[in-house]
């Protein structure tokens, strides 16, 4: 397949053009396009991002709930590099990425790293906290069993003194 130089340049490098879908669920409405209008401003900070268009959906009640409402931004972006795509994704964790340009995508194995790299450090944070909920995990169950224990001990002892009292005043009848 022979190239014209439209596809030599976007191989070698240059902009890229996204759409991310960003989903959210909760209540109230207002709160959830609220929620989705601070990421897109969040988004436009970025360094080498520039937000082309964004389109939040009004909420809806989420079908069999009662209190629960969904709803959804669509947002064209155009990063100087695919590194940028990636960075977001970790960063927004979009419900959906759709690259719109350019249609080839190739990159040196530097560029590769970065993302490798970025993927990594996400995961190692993401590792991280999963640790510190693990062993609060186990501090708050081994105190519920502390609380257990002490509560059935009184309630032991409770009933002891119930019963005596009960066979005292049997005893005198």
């Amino acid at each position: 397949m022979k190239m014209n130089s439209r596809d030599q340049s976007e191989i070698s490098g240059g902009k890229v053009n996204a759409i991310l879908i960003m989903d959210i669920v909760g209540r109230p409405p207002e709160h959830l396009v609220e929620t989705l209008k601070k990421m897109m401003e969040e988004m436009e900070n970025e360094k080498g991002i520039t937000v082309l268009s964004k389109k939040i959906k009004e909420p809806t009640l989420i079908k069999d709930q009662k209190e629960f409402y969904t709803t959804f931004a669509e947002i064209e972006i155009e990063s100087e590099d695919i590194l940028g795509i990636a960075i977001l994704m970790f960063k927004y964790m979009p419900a959906h990425v759709e690259i719109l340009s350019p249609e080839i995508l190739a990159m040196s194995n530097n560029g590769f790293n970065d993302i490798l790299n970025e993927l990594i450090r996400k995961l190692h944070a993401y590792d991280e906290i999963a640790r510190i909920m693990q062993i609060e995990n186990k501090k708050l169950i081994g105190r519920v069993k502390e609380l257990e224990d002490g509560s059935v001990k009184k309630e032991d002892k409770d009933s002891k003194k119930k019963t005596k009292k009960r066979g005292k005043k049997k005893a005198k009848k």
